[in-house]
């Protein structure tokens, strides 16, 4: 079932112009996030163990599959950001409920809720590399300044491979590695349950901060970090118009 290359197309379009305004802001290259997609999925459908590791692109797709499938069944997905903290999460929740961390914040979860993915651009350091030995899938992203990092990653997890899919940011198609919109690890994790057709009204958001750099968040340059937040909420407004106006515990 190859479902993901028409999903939502007309309606991703406006997500993935804002990818267009970031790179704008930023001074980044569209030519270095071609190239950083390009090698990633070259890496995992080349690489000369991919079929053993998981990592081939009928694999990949079959992680997809599975993933969405698991998603859409859920009572309620809730997202964990980078500002989450431990008791947001010790709680009672519905029975049927997933949860889906954006990149280090794996670690609030860990030992509390299992998510069911996590999705990253490998910023999230100690805590990714123990969703990684968990066997977590991971929503792995390719931009233009994270090639050694993948690179490297890739590289590691031989010893311990995690469930792959691919995802990037640019107007390039391919059938196995896709682009759901979004910028950061947060707010591309709204884009990608949407775009897999998992209903807003069936998201929660915990530890989402669009004022200032949540804990789990990797090493960054604080004023920079802010200035991505804000971008962050012109995504999730996008998808949902309301929830800027609303405190992230309580969007819908």
């Amino acid at each position: 079932m190859r479902f993901a290359i028409n999903m939502g197309e007309a309606f991703r379009e406006d997500l993935i112009t804002v990818q267009d305004r970031v790179r704008a802001a930023f001074n980044w290259t569209y030519e270095a996030d071609v190239e950083s997609a390009k090698l990633l999925r070259t890496a995992c459908n080349d690489h000369s163990q991919a079929d053993t590791l998981g990592w081939s692109a009928s694999q990949r797709q079959q992680t997809l599959e599975g993933l969405r499938s698991r998603l859409l069944r859920a009572t309620i997905v809730v997202l964990v950001g980078a500002d989450a903290s431990p008791n947001q999460l010790d709680r009672a929740w519905p029975v049927g409920t997933e949860f889906v961390a954006a990149d280090g914040a794996v670690g609030a979860c860990l030992e509390r809720v299992t998510p069911c993915c996590v999705v990253t651009d490998l910023d999230g350091g100690e805590h990714l590399e123990a969703a990684v030995k968990q066997g977590i899938p991971l929503v792995m992203h390719a931009h233009g300044d994270n090639v050694q990092a993948w690179k490297a990653s890739l590289n590691r997890w031989v010893a311990t491979p995690p469930p792959l899919i691919l995802t990037h940011q640019t107007h390039e198609k391919y059938e196995d590695m896709f682009n759901p919109g979004g910028f950061t690890d947060g707010d591309r994790a709204v884009c990608f349950l949407h775009w897999l057709g998992v209903d807003v009204k069936n998201m929660r958001l915990v530890g989402y901060s669009t004022h200032r750099v949540g804990s789990w968040s990797g090493q960054t340059d604080p004023a920079r970090k802010l200035e991505k937040l804000g971008w962050m909420a012109t995504v999730l407004d996008t998808i949902h118009p309301t929830w800027r106006a609303v405190e992230p515990e309580k969007r819908p």
